[in-house]
């Protein structure tokens, strides 16, 4: 699995894009406009851009980088068939446009439902990993804490999907847990509510988080 395609021309494509290329995989970057890309298609010397279809045929792997509202209808012009049977590591978080209450951001879902449960029953052919939802770009690939790994929850109803992302994450200098089926992706979007409290209430957006066990 050598070919990464990633859907979506923001900060969080970016970086997981320039770490997929640093770690020694072909990406394409795809967006609803491409000529979005065409400047960091330049800046990276080895990425190439296309539509969301184009990347998504383009990956043996697909990365969904999108905002959360966004979501659905980037797989939809990704398309069904370039996404059947592909691992999909799902980095969305359901955040509505209200403005945060006291830190706190408003999320579109409910408590009984995810974001990725949506997208699941959607395409149902895909195989849904929630991954790099609770951290900020800045610290998503490599990240330096001191030489403690932080930790990256993930779900999904695929085995082997799973084991596909925690050999990533093993790459991108993470610890995995996996957290089991698709529905643990209820908290583990909630997770990104947490996360950013901090950067609301006191402009500190450098941290992770991390599982201690005994």
């Amino acid at each position: 699995m050598k070919k990464i395609g990633v859907l979506g021309s923001g900060a969080v494509g970016e970086t997981l894009a320039d770490g997929f290329l640093k770690h020694g995989y072909e990406v394409m970057r795809g967006s609803r406009e491409p000529g979005k890309l065409d400047e960091w298609k330049k800046k990276s010397g080895k990425g190439q851009t296309g539509t969301f279809a184009d990347a998504a045929k383009f990956g043996e792997l697909v990365v969904l980088a999108v905002k959360g509202s966004a979501a659905e209808s980037a797989l939809e012009q990704a398309g069904a068939a370039n996404l059947s049977g592909k691992t999909v590591l799902d980095s969305t978080n359901p955040i509505s446009d209200e403005k945060p209450e006291n830190g706190v951001i408003r999320y579109f879902t409910n408590a009984n439902e995810s974001l990725m449960e949506r997208l699941q029953k959607k395409f149902p052919d895909a195989k849904l990993v929630k991954c790099f939802n609770s951290v900020g770009n800045a610290f998503m690939v490599n990240p330096d804490f001191g030489g403690t790994k932080p930790t990256m929850f993930i779900c999904g109803n695929d085995g082997a999907a799973k084991e596909q992302t925690k050999a990533i994450l093993d790459q991108f200098g993470w610890e995995t847990e996996d957290m089991g089926k698709v529905e643990a992706a209820r908290p583990i979007e909630s997770l990104c509510i947490l996360w950013c409290i901090p950067g609301f209430l006191s402009n500190h957006w450098t941290h992770a988080f991390k599982l201690l066990k005994k």
